[in-house]
């Protein structure tokens, strides 16, 4: 992939949009949350693809298919493609249809966004252990999923049937709070069977993969609000990432994050797509950006300035993994971050 210019040719910050050709966007917690468009979404989304960023919509969330977000999308205001949109049913279909002849059958434990992309390359999704699948495939299949999906994954299993998960996240939000997610269904079968799946979702290769095969990407971004599945997939992807704070992670979890979870960027929502994002420098030992100087003294993090939160942040983040190095930060950040609006 080659490496985006980000100034534009009089020194100054070019706009994320015109340094990536592609963002490869979260969706719960980034676009929507339980259901609802997050603040400034929509208009910055469309202020992004007018410019000519192309937009791609990718999830770990192996239910729905991509008819189904694409239209929840347009529902919402950002008009999107069935081919915008890659989930991690998607990537596990194609890890799977690597090692299996075309027409091998697959047992489904999961929704119809996995049957469905297990067809678009080529397998039958069968039901049950005794229809002699090739394979097991897990993928988050709803609150209704029945228990005995999950025997049925364990006989197949017990007869050496290779397994493969759609992705590991533990927790899924929901419009009642956080339920649990295809992760914790995948260590019941774990601990029924003492197997371990190979998994496709972020943050693994197969998902990164799946997402540059099917935009072409050339300069991608991610952009998510989740350390251990977005950032860190762009981390392994060897890829640029924008985080913002519209979802899980706080400021707190920021600054404590270890290096395979800090983004290259992080902004308030998704119209820090549409900015050049600030230069942070560092002077006699501090790290200064906007109207913020941020640095360790006597085993403390300190912050001193004034102007915008976010610059704040910034200036922080930057003093903060410097100090930690390759670990994780271990100071107080309460204080500091008290003086933030963020």
């Amino acid at each position: 992939m080659s490496q985006p210019s980000r100034t534009r040719p009089d020194g100054s910050a070019k706009a994320l949009h015109e340094a990536y050709d592609t963002a490869l966007l979260d969706l719960d917690g980034v676009v929507y949350a339980g259901g609802e468009a997050i603040g400034h979404a929509v208009d910055s989304l469309i202020a992004a693809r007018d410019s000519g960023m192309r937009l791609a919509y990718v999830t770990n969330n192996a239910l729905r298919t991509p008819d189904a977000v694409a239209a929840h999308l347009t529902e919402l205001g950002v008009p999107a493609e069935p081919a915008e949109v890659i989930t991690s049913a998607q990537a596990v279909a194609r890890l799977i249809a690597d090692q299996l002849p075309p027409g091998a059958r697959v047992l489904v434990i999961g929704g119809e966004g996995l049957r469905v992309a297990l067809r678009e390359r080529g397998l039958e999704p069968v039901d049950s252990a005794d229809d002699d699948p090739a394979a097991v495939a897990q993928g988050y299949g709803g609150p209704d999923l029945a228990w005995g999906r999950f025997a049925e994954a364990g006989y197949a299993i017990a007869r050496g049937v290779p397994w493969f998960a759609s992705n590991t996240d533990l927790t899924i939000p929901s419009a009642r709070g956080i339920a649990p997610g295809n992760g914790a269904a995948v260590e019941v079968v774990r601990i029924a069977t003492g197997a371990e799946p190979r998994v496709a979702g972020k943050p693994l290769p197969p998902m990164h993969r799946e997402t540059v095969l099917r935009t072409g990407a050339k300069r991608p971004i991610v952009v998510g609000d989740r350390l251990d599945t977005d950032i860190e997939g762009a981390f392994n992807g060897g890829v640029d990432s924008l985080l913002v704070l519209t979802g899980v992670t706080d400021g707190a979890r920021l600054l404590a994050a270890e290096p395979k979870h800090r983004p290259t960027y992080v902004d308030a929502d998704l119209r820090g797509l549409l900015a050049g994002q600030p230069e942070v420098t560092e002077r006699d030992g501090a790290f200064v950006c906007g109207g913020w100087r941020s640095a360790v003294r006597e085993g403390e993090l300190a912050l001193d300035g004034d102007g915008a939160a976010m610059d704040g942040l910034r200036a922080l983040c930057a003093a903060a993994w410097t100090h930690a190095g390759d670990g994780a930060c271990a100071l107080d950040t309460g204080t500091v971050l008290g003086r933030l609006t963020l």
